[in-house]
């Protein structure tokens, strides 16, 4: 186990959690070079809790608030500005945690990302939109931190990231369903940023943005290559672009149907909202 050098400026690990006890130690034994490793949950009936503490992690809780939220949220309660963001179900490898126990970190501008490999199962995804991956993921919260986006956060820095020795891997996927699954689970997600931003949909353009998404991920970036994996990949992005898109559509559907009751019988509406 790598151990922090005596003397170094401390880092803060954090990591947020929901139901994560499957991961959850060994995403902490990798980050075992940090001064504090930190556990924000929201709500786990697995163990994570108790899995993380026997662990050495400080745990907190807070009700979730979309990623980005939480994310920063979780970086507020952090004991010390350096700070190493991981996921529940990401593990940094030998090469990584050994580069983040040399670093100079004397400049709190700096900033370093990390390639991460991502696997479904036991296969890597080596192509396509995640393959040769980078994160931006250890950087000081005095010039950096997370958007306050709900899903699809990042870090926003002052400065270009260094590249950082070694990879994260990241296991998020026991099965090709489990990707489609995520990219369903999210949708309404980003349709709330979409109503948020004010942002109108054309129904007409979902088929083109779908093939779009399709040919990019699978032909451009070379998803072909991981053959059903890269497929299934590229069947998620077009679930990604249209789905969401689709849920803004309904809504406006449904509110201009709502108007349309109301001019038709605007004297019951009225008496509705006298009460009568």
């Amino acid at each position: 186990m790598t151990t922090p050098e005596h003397g170094r400026q401390p880092i803060s690990a954090v990591i947020i959690t929901l139901d994560a006890a499957a991961g959850i130690v060994d995403t902490l034994t990798s980050a075992a070079c940090c001064a504090e490793r930190l556990v924000v949950d929201s709500g786990s009936n697995d163990g994570t809790v108790e899995l993380a503490r026997a662990a050495g992690a400080r745990v907190e809780h807070q009700t979730f608030l979309g990623y980005g939220p939480q994310k920063r949220r979780a970086v507020e309660l952090a004991t010390h500005d350096w700070i190493l963001s991981l996921d529940a179900d990401e593990v940094l490898d030998d090469e990584a945690a050994a580069a983040i126990c040399r670093l100079d970190l004397s400049d709190p501008a700096a900033c370093w990302s990390i390639r991460r490999r991502t696997f479904i199962g036991r296969r890597e995804v080596r192509h396509g939109p995640w393959g040769g991956e980078e994160v931006l993921r250890l950087f000081n919260r005095t010039t950096a931190g997370f958007t306050t986006h709900a899903v699809h956060e990042q870090v926003r820095a002052s400065r270009a990231p260094r590249r950082l020795p070694g990879s994260i891997l990241h296991s998020s996927f026991e099965t090709l369903a489990a990707v489609l699954n995520r990219s369903i689970r999210y949708a309404p997600l980003k349709a709330g940023l979409m109503r948020e931003k004010g942002q109108r949909v054309n129904g007409w353009t979902l088929p083109l943005r779908g093939a779009s998404a399709f040919a990019k991920s699978y032909f451009l970036q070379g998803g072909w290559r991981d053959g059903s994996v890269g497929f299934i990949i590229a069947l998620s992005r077009v679930v990604d672009s249209t789905l969401p898109r689709a849920m803004l559509l309904l809504d406006a559907d449904e509110n201009r149907s709502a108007a349309a009751q109301r001019d038709e019988h605007p004297l019951d509406v009225s008496r509705e909202r006298r009460g009568e």
